[in-house]
């Protein structure tokens, strides 16, 4: 990791929220390193190693995660498939441009093993990437050698960031695996400066969610060893991914149908080649299966936290996800801390 200008005075302390802490901006930090950044104001300690600033203990509850983007670290990053479908997404649900994101300071909330990450990179934008989890690392051994990336292990909640330091914040696939995601929301957004954009995503709140079989075994799931769980997922994958690709090929109704499998299908969704259909199916099943929270959202409530956030220019849609995205007036404040 490298520490330039943009990311030198970005930096706060967790503990005390004191913007004491302060890094080299002509400094490299090597993957290999380990140092310890500290509060010039009440001593709390951020430990650096294998290229991530930690801010939160190693095991929490987005561990599953930790293990789930270690096992599938490049699985969904578009380098690695070939393929612009992390980019299509980025740009659909955010709304913005390269061209907007280029030498702006973004943040990644929820970064995962960085396939979002990567695509902000790609447009030239010097990107904070944050998880909760041990991904973190796994961004950082993929995206690591960019001279524009920081990451940070974080709790989303209370973010070891200065407030209204970023020009563009996103947090996608995230907000519903956290135990407030309003409070989560909440959190992210004091992030944006004002002027600046948020977009977000979540899962969508609606009655036919019970039809679909991930939430009649979840009960049981989340209680699962991890391990045995990828195990499990595994083999459900081999038995029932080719009926889910029968049912998802059905002409007019088979996105619908294909919903109705207990394992995710991307066949006629997503232009994978054959091996990554089978991958993306065991990785999206395991994160159906192994979060400790799922908490959809309706678009009315997306709508609330943008607006009592103090954003404008707010726009629900659904081109997957349920997606919201918004803007801070210039002239306005910062919301206070939720905390």
């Amino acid at each position: 990791m490298v520490l330039p200008t943009p990311f030198a005075n970005v930096l706060a302390c967790p503990r005390c929220a004191g913007s004491a802490i302060r890094a080299d901006a002509t400094r490299a930090y090597p993957q290999s390193e380990e140092v310890t950044f500290e509060c010039q104001s009440c001593g709390h300690k951020l430990p650096f190693t294998k290229g991530v600033l930690r801010a939160v203990p190693a095991e929490n509850y987005a561990s599953s995660f930790g293990f789930q983007w270690n096992q599938f670290a490049k699985a969904q990053l578009d380098s690695q498939t070939r393929t612009s479908i992390t980019a299509d997404r980025f740009y659909a649900q955010s709304g913005w441009s390269p061209s907007a994101l280029e030498k702006r300071l973004v943040l990644d909330v929820g970064c995962g093993s960085g396939r979002f990450a990567e695509v902000a990179l790609a447009a030239g934008a010097y990107v904070v990437a944050v998880d909760y989890s041990s991904a973190a690392e796994a961004c950082a051994a993929n995206l690591g050698d960019s001279p524009n990336l920081m990451v940070v292990q974080a709790d989303a909640r209370k973010l070891p960031l200065q407030p209204g330091s970023f020009d563009f914040v996103y947090c996608f696939g995230v907000l519903q695996h956290t135990p407030n995601p309003a409070e989560t929301f909440a959190a992210i957004a004091r992030m944006v400066r004002p002027g600046g954009s948020i977009a977000v995503d979540v899962y969508r709140k609606h009655w036919t969610n019970w039809l679909y079989p991930k939430y009649i075994f979840r009960p049981f799931t989340t209680q699962m060893d991890q391990v045995a769980l990828l195990r499990w997922v595994r083999v459900a994958v081999k038995c029932f991914l080719p009926f889910a690709r029968l049912m998802a090929a059905v002409p007019l109704v088979g996105r619908y149908l294909r919903r109705l499998s207990p394992v995710a299908c991307y066949y006629s969704v997503l232009p994978l080649s054959p091996q990554d259909q089978v991958t993306w199916s065991i990785l999206d099943t395991f994160d159906w299966y192994s979060p400790a929270y799922d908490r959809p959202q309706t678009a009315d409530t997306l709508r609330e936290w943008f607006e009592h956030a103090g954003m404008q220019n707010v726009e629900v849609h659904h081109p997957a996800h349920l997606s919201c995205r918004g803007t801070r007036a210039v002239e306005a404040a910062l919301p206070l801390d939720p905390t």
